[in-house]
């Protein structure tokens, strides 16, 4: 991709409108925390986004929430869902064994994608990530995971196109030294302590594994669970093992090219 320099006020409707789009009937100050946004200029966007018919207020409430046309920004989308297929099983197979939910993430833009979650077949869950849930790649396990394995000059792209749109962070300092990379390539896994953007902030953490394919990183699977249920550390040496062999396995069945509908059938059998 081209480096260059980012609208900003573009930047900032995007964001707006995917925190209105993850949460339910959200108020103008809310939306301004979690954008991070001053109030004015979220108000803008808001009134902006709704005369475009993209948003809708609540009447009486003040509470935004998209509409249906959102849903036409996804139209020219196609996903031939062959890595979603042959990963269900793998993240419905971790579910039935360990209990806790896992997720299959991919990168796009600035953000990991939640792709599939097992969340619905888990009590010990707070909340439904769905598919098209968004987490900052660099706050959270999933994007630790895939910068760590990405190859270094995809690894400085990314960094200098999240440094041209976001305020620099120790984060984005971190990862451009070796030391933090090659830890988490050493390990095999990254871990976040207490999730920050979640429904819950602070009360789940994840540990994610990547995923690859011809030696490029696919996608990540990550394992949520109570921070309060147990410490990282012993999360670590409960499940990073399966949650790698997990990963391989699928990496090889990318590689060989399996058929996904006999993977989805198999899934869809044991939920």
């Amino acid at each position: 991709m081209e480096r260059g320099f980012p609208i900003r006020s573009v930047s900032r409707s995007i964001a707006v409108l995917r925190a209105i789009n993850q949460g339910k009937w959200l108020t103008l100050m809310e939306i301004s925390k979690a954008v991070d946004l001053p109030y004015p200029t979220t108000f803008r966007i808001i009134q902006t986004l709704t005369h475009e018919g993209l948003v809708v207020c609540e009447p009486g409430r003040k509470r935004y929430r998209v509409t249906a046309l959102v849903q036409s920004l996804a139209a020219g989308y196609s996903d031939s869902g062959r890595l979603i297929a042959q990963a269900r099983p793998h993240l419905v197979g971790l579910t039935h064994k360990h209990a806790w939910p896992v997720s299959l993430t991919t990168h796009v833009g600035r953000h990991m994608v939640v792709r599939d979650s097992t969340h619905t077949l888990s009590s010990l869950t707070f909340s439904n990530y769905a598919p098209g849930y968004t987490l900052p790649i660099l706050e959270c396990a999933s994007g630790h995971a895939y910068l760590a394995n990405v190859d270094d000059d995809k690894r400085v792209g990314l960094l200098a196109g999240l440094e041209a749109y976001e305020r620099r962070t120790p984060l984005l300092d971190i990862f451009k030294s070796p030391r933090l990379v090659q830890n988490i390539r050493d390990n095999g896994y990254a871990t976040w302590e207490r999730n920050p953007h979640t429904p819950f902030p602070g009360k789940t953490s994840s540990i994610a594994v990547p995923v690859s394919e011809g030696g490029e990183v696919k996608a990540c699977l990550t394992m949520v669970f109570f921070a309060s249920a147990l410490t990282m550390a012993e999360a670590v040496r409960r499940y990073v093992d399966d949650l790698k062999g997990a990963a391989a396995a699928l990496a090889e069945q990318l590689g060989a090219d399996v058929d996904p509908e006999l993977d989805l059938a198999e899934a869809l059998a044991e939920v």
